[in-house]
């Protein structure tokens, strides 16, 4: 009984430092900053064609 005292501590303390390291870095959806992006789009470069092994 004591075993699954210390288990429940420990879950219930690594949850906690997880939610408060996760609200530390700062991990939430970002916007694209496209100015730092590079000048060529993908899509004008790609090409069509077909490719076979």
């Amino acid at each position: 009984m004591f075993i699954a005292i210390i288990i429940a501590a420990l879950v219930i303390w690594a949850l906690i430092a997880t939610v408060v390291e996760l609200r530390r870095d700062g991990y939430r959806a970002a916007p694209t900053e496209w100015s730092r992006l590079g000048g060529v789009e993908p899509l004008q470069r790609a090409e069509s064609q077909s490719a076979y092994r």
